[in-house]
């Protein structure tokens, strides 16, 4: 799995014998795959017409992906201090629990917006302070 995460400050330990650590992560990437469906799912949504429908969902999802490789991801090319990644890991994950909520699935947005929210909190809260016997 994972090794040595860098972060602003220096590196958090390997996340072996932390299952619910590990797991977290694992969950955190998957809903990071589903904030870009989603998104590019709204983009494709805002137009008639294919290629407008496709370069629209192109878009978007391309934007989200330079926000995500900018200021969000582990290895991201400026590193911002923990409030500042909050707010780019808002924009992208939580515009795409809205996006879902705005095309109807109501439901769907809020509780992928929550667990989001919850995921980040532990997964941000790991990655700064490990878990004892790290």
């Amino acid at each position: 799995m994972m090794h040595e995460h860098r972060t602003g400050g220096g590196a958090t330990p390997s996340i072996a014998g932390h299952p619910w650590w590990g797991a977290n992560e694992v969950l955190a990437f998957v809903l990071e795959l589903v904030a870009l469906g989603c998104l590019f799912a709204w983009g494709y949504g805002l137009a008639d017409g294919m290629a407008v429908q496709l370069l629209l969902g192109v878009v978007v999802l391309a934007g989200a992906i330079a926000v995500w490789g900018l200021f969000c991801a582990p290895r991201a090319r400026f590193r911002l201090p923990l409030a500042g990644v909050l707010a780019f890991k808002t924009l992208v994950l939580g515009g795409s629990a809205v996006a879902l909520y705005s095309m109807g699935h109501s439901v769907a947005g809020v509780v992928l917006g929550a667990v989001m929210a919850v995921n980040t909190a532990l997964a941000e809260t790991f990655r700064r302070r490990p878990p004892a016997g790290g």
